[in-house]
């Protein structure tokens, strides 16, 4: 902690700050951090985890569209925006750390829960707000634009026909045909969909109830790393499956009346988060330093993964 103490005196003008370990995410570490005065929330990009470079590379593009968004839309107060560094920098960084701090949000993670029928509404909103905006904002917004491209498909080809640790082979062996499978429709739909005159609007990219949170009567949306200009797709992909589906687009439709779900970019970006996500425990394993328990952790949820895809191909 001693670490993290200096850090945030140098960077923050933070000093004598009690700081406690919180339930982290996929990308980060998590830490409630007190002063005398505020609570705030800390981000910790691990520098040691392998998938960090890609949380992070685009920090200093995606934050001042989210500061654009509090200041001009009807987003304010619903998206968390980071506390400026002393010299006015978004985030900072150590040998061991990429760092964001926010002020701290009092509320309930939905994780599992069920949404409400007023939350299925908020929801809806904020998504068709954020759709509002595309390629118009007044911002460099190009480093986000939505490529089609799949970066980590070849690295992940290669591995499978590779020699693989034996837990991990052991995970991997009857699921590998239809992993290859999916891999093939993601390049097809991914060359298809870059011939495509497509409308790009701001997307989350990763809506789903642990990046919600509500603070008694309001939901609010965290954990904006994967903002991209993009088809709504990347965002609808989040919605379709879920049972309160119709009633989302039923309100979501009263901003974008004219909207039509395009089976293609859905596809795409469903086939493309189920590797990612694969791809994502397969380096863990790989390259991570992990304890028995952890590994065991990763191995079970790569399993899931695997076997969601192989029983949608039996379908």
């Amino acid at each position: 902690m001693d670490r993290l103490q200096n850090m945030l005196k140098d960077y923050y003008g933070l000093e004598h700050a009690e700081i406690t370990p919180q339930q982290g995410g996929w990308a980060a570490l998590a830490f409630r951090v007190r002063d005398v005065k505020h609570t705030y929330f800390l981000k910790v990009y691990e520098k040691s985890r392998a998938s960090t470079p890609k949380w992070t590379a685009l920090i200093d593009d995606y934050v001042p569209v989210l500061l654009w968004l509090e200041e001009h839309s009807r987003l304010k107060g619903k998206i968390p925006v980071p506390i400026l560094t002393q010299d006015g920098r978004y985030q900072c960084e150590d040998d061991e750390g990429i760092y964001l701090l926010y002020e701290y949000i009092v509320g309930d993670t939905i994780a599992d829960t069920e949404l409400t029928k007023d939350q299925v509404r908020q929801l809806a909103e904020m998504i068709a707000e954020l759709h509002r905006y595309g390629e118009e904002v007044p911002l460099v917004t190009s480093p986000m634009k939505e490529s089609f491209t799949v970066p980590f498909l070849g690295q992940l080809r290669s591995t499978l026909d590779g020699e693989l640790p034996y837990d991990l082979g052991e995970v991997m062996l009857h699921y590998i045909d239809s992993l290859k499978k999916l891999m093939l429709k993601v390049e097809e739909l991914s060359e298809a969909l870059k011939n495509r005159d497509l409308r790009m609007a701001l997307c989350h990219t990763d809506v789903h109830g642990w990046n919600l949170m509500s603070t008694g009567q309001h939901l609010k949306l965290i954990d904006w790393e994967g903002l991209k200009l993009a088809p709504v797709e990347a965002d609808m992909m989040s919605f379709v499956d879920e049972p309160y589906f119709s009633e989302f687009l039923r309100i979501y439709m009263n901003t974008h009346s004219q909207y039509e779900v395009n089976i293609e970019a859905l596809t795409f970006y469903q086939g493309r988060r189920k590797l990612e996500d694969v791809w994502e425990f397969m380096e863990q394993l790989l390259y991570d330093e992990q304890n028995d328990e952890e590994r065991t952790s990763t191995l079970n949820s790569l399993r899931n993964e695997l076997e969601e895809i192989a029983s949608s191909h039996r379908d």
